[in-house]
């Protein structure tokens, strides 16, 4: 069990930092403006808002996902997020900066939530109803992305791959919600090999997908 707990709490802050990469680019863009005490001030402010927001939106998936199919589903929108990180070109952000502190906390916050909903659903998969697994990931994993998510964004830039083994994380975690779902537990626990073939089908699809997608974007 502690291993279980350790491998879902990796899982778990691997999906919070990989997906929240942009997250430190919104909050540098809201407090720009702001004055060095107050910058510090929207930045710890926002930020722990945003974690307490965040850990309420996640524990109410969690219970969520416990009526019959919606484990399905959700596996299937995380398929489609693993697609979409790996096909969709590179965006700007459009955040305005706060001019006012109350401003760029209300930005980090707002955008966070608006950016975090992909990142409360695959936690709330990864961590099968744990909620003591999604508070210890996310208080692990935001002060990452506070201070290394701009690294980050630059090794992905530098090392294309890592993007690769962000949307192979997603995948599997979404093939692990399917694979969960109680609906159809008793089909898996008759064919047991098919558990293993759903995996392999689902992260060899979404790699192969998004590359494909990726690859004709860039030739246009």
């Amino acid at each position: 069990m502690e291993a279980d707990f350790l491998i879902a709490l990796l899982q778990i802050i691997a999906i919070d930092i990989l997906l929240g990469g942009d997250n430190a680019i919104v909050i540098a863009l809201a407090s720009r403006n702001l004055p060095e005490k107050q910058r510090n001030k929207a930045i710890l402010i926002g930020t722990g808002l945003a974690i307490v927001v965040r850990v309420i939106l996640t524990v109410l998936v969690v219970y969520l996902l416990k009526v019959p199919f919606l484990y399905l589903i959700g596996g299937l929108l995380l398929i489609y997020i693993a697609f979409q990180l790996l096909a969709d070109d590179d965006e700007e952000n459009d955040i305005k900066p706060g001019m006012s502190l109350i401003g760029a906390i209300r930005t980090i916050v707002v955008a966070d939530v608006a950016m975090g909903l992909d990142n409360v659903l695959a936690v709330a998969g990864a961590s099968h109803g744990s909620i003591p697994l999604v508070i210890i990931g996310l208080l692990v994993s935001v002060p990452i992305i506070i201070w290394g998510s701009k690294a980050i964004l630059h090794l992905m830039e530098r090392f294309p791959f890592l993007i690769y083994i962000g949307s192979a994380i997603l995948a599997y975690t979404a093939a692990g919600m399917i694979i969960s779902e109680k609906e159809l537990q008793p089909f898996f626990r008759t064919n047991p090999a098919l558990e293993y073939g759903v995996i392999i089908f689902i992260v060899a699809g979404v790699m192969l997908a998004g590359a494909f997608v990726k690859k004709v974007k860039k030739s246009k």
